[in-house]
């Protein structure tokens, strides 16, 4: 090393002979700085340990949330499908009941006390019905308050049809005995 120091001092005035073109020199830098900033950095985010975990918690909870809502799905499916049945059902009987309790309110051989009394049971069958449809919201043995339900309905538009029965039969004169003269 020592003469390789006493060399390069020894010739100190020829090194410096030829001198760095400046321009030259930041041009290359320049090209070098503008190469690497049109390649973006990557920083890859999956081998740092912290991230990793976070990603095995989130496809976890992903997975469980998953199976819960196709677990629940399923009943919600269920639920769905009873919610149909009864909107079916309500549909066709509430049209029929509705029709009905409009004959009668608009019979003229009832009296205003007959038509009231009559109400006041159809009113008390909404109640049941309210009732049932509230243990059908609760899932309280669905096929069985399903029926009820429809029981429900019968019952009103068996005691309409026998109301109105009796009234065309009341109104119907004995033609048996016929006309004395």
């Amino acid at each position: 090393m020592d003469n390789f120091e006493k060399h390069i001092r020894e010739n100190a005035a020829q090194f410096d002979t030829q001198k760095a073109d400046r321009a030259k020199l930041w041009a290359n830098i320049s090209a070098a700085l503008e190469q690497e900033q049109a390649i973006p950095k990557v920083i890859p985010l999956w081998k740092r340990p912290m991230l990793r975990i976070a990603a095995s918690v989130v496809l976890l909870l992903g997975i469980a949330a998953f199976i819960g809502l196709s677990v629940l799905g399923s009943n919600a499916t269920e639920t769905q499908y009873v919610s149909k049945e009864l909107l079916d059902i309500d549909q066709h009987y509430q049209g029929l009941v509705a029709y009905q309790v409009q004959l009668v309110q608009n019979n003229p051989n009832l009296t205003p006390t007959d038509k009231e009394e009559f109400l006041s049971f159809m009113d008390e069958l909404d109640a049941e019905y309210e009732v049932l449809r509230e243990e059908m919201r609760q899932q309280l043995d669905n096929e069985r308050v399903l029926e009820a339900i429809v029981a429900n309905y019968k019952k009103r538009i068996e005691l309409i049809e026998n109301l109105l029965q009796q009234l065309n039969d009341a109104k119907q004169p004995d033609d048996e005995y016929g006309y004395t003269l």
